[in-house]
């Protein structure tokens, strides 16, 4: 029975396939197998031999079932690229922090030839980065699976898309320092601060040098934390991270301060701790992460300044590629790939 006059056949080698209409049909059927192009004949195939994949109804191409898996994947940020044999790629719209719903993306490549992969959850990525790509196995996807796979795709909603980068936010920083740093230390101390917080698209408001006295330390905390001098971000450096009593914490916890980890789970970089007070965010730098190395701050921060919340699931997601070492240095952010990084 001759097919409707619109119908399209896939037609399918080992590299690939292309749609054909009933004239290259014809052709093919009259013997004319230079109609099914370059890839007749090849990797063994015999040049008269050519494979057609007739869909049945609900059966969608390969093409068509990667477009629509892109379009349930991707979330802000991204744009949406291919496709380029029959691969959709989703690249960064602008600098930020990726985002990659692991536990979805896992239930995603469970069903039957959908192929949905990314970089790592997390990783930040420059204007034009590859993020995340789509694919399906067969030429031809049963309608089923596709509409299986777009429902788990949705199933964090608008809120929680399967991939997006999140950018960078132009935020208010400022550091509060203990005079205890000489003077060689200062200047390291705010040549790397400034290109970190202007490689992350923020802006370092002041950098304050304080007594080691509580009293001092947190009068200088309520001028950054309320009023005309309110910074989204305060940065602080110069206290013993594993001692209560060190001035920091005394004066911290004096203006209502909360902190919310004590060390994050990656190293270097251990020391750290993070806390909130009122509406601003608090990042403690150790001593050995305020200077030259590049360190776990160098992750958490750009988190920050995206957008993340400062609490313990934001912190607990250091601990996967925590370890960061040279070769992890891919996971920084370009202005901390040219810091020291340490062996271990």
């Amino acid at each position: 029975r001759r097919p409707p006059r619109s119908t399209l056949f896939p037609y399918t080698t080992l590299f690939g396939s292309r749609r054909l209409d009933e004239a290259v049909l014809r052709a093919l059927a009259d013997g004319d197998v230079t109609q099914a192009g370059p890839a007749s004949g090849t990797a063994g195939i015999p040049p008269e031999t050519v494979t057609i994949l007739v869909p049945e109804p609900g059966d969608v191409h390969e093409d068509a079932a990667a477009a629509r898996l892109a379009a349930a994947v991707a979330g802000p940020g991204l744009m949406v690229r291919g496709p380029s044999e029959s691969r959709f790629d989703l690249v960064a719209a602008h600098a930020g922090e990726v985002r990659a719903r692991v536990p979805i993306l896992e239930r995603l490549n469970a069903v039957d030839g959908i192929a949905v992969f990314s970089v790592l959850d997390g990783q930040l990525v420059a204007e034009g980065t590859l993020v995340a790509s789509v694919k399906t196995g067969p030429h031809i996807v049963a309608a089923a699976l596709l509409l299986r796979a777009e429902a788990i795709a949705a199933r964090g909603g608008p809120a929680r898309p399967v991939v997006e980068v999140r950018p960078y936010l132009p935020r208010r920083v400022a550091a509060v320092v203990k005079e205890t740093l000489s003077d060689s230390a200062r200047a390291r101390f705010e040549g790397t601060l400034r290109a970190r917080v202007a490689g992350l698209g923020s802006t370092l408001v002041e950098v304050s040098y304080v007594a080691d006295e509580p009293a001092a330390i947190a009068a200088e905390f309520r001028r950054l934390v309320r009023g005309p001098a309110r910074v989204d971000l305060l940065l602080t450096a110069g206290a013993a991270s594993t001692d209560p009593s060190d001035a920091i914490f005394v004066a911290f916890e004096a203006i209502g301060g909360r902190v919310v980890s004590h060390g994050v789970p990656a190293h270097p970089g251990s020391m750290l701790w993070l806390g909130r007070a009122r509406t601003t965010t608090f990042l403690g730098l150790p001593t050995c992460g305020t200077y030259s190395k590049a360190t776990a701050a160098d992750l958490l921060l750009p988190w920050l300044v995206a957008g993340e919340a400062p609490d313990r699931r934001t912190v607990a997601r250091l601990a996967h590629g925590g370890i960061l070492t040279r070769e992890m240095r891919f996971r920084f952010p370009p202005y901390a790939r040219s810091l020291e990084a340490p062996d271990g």
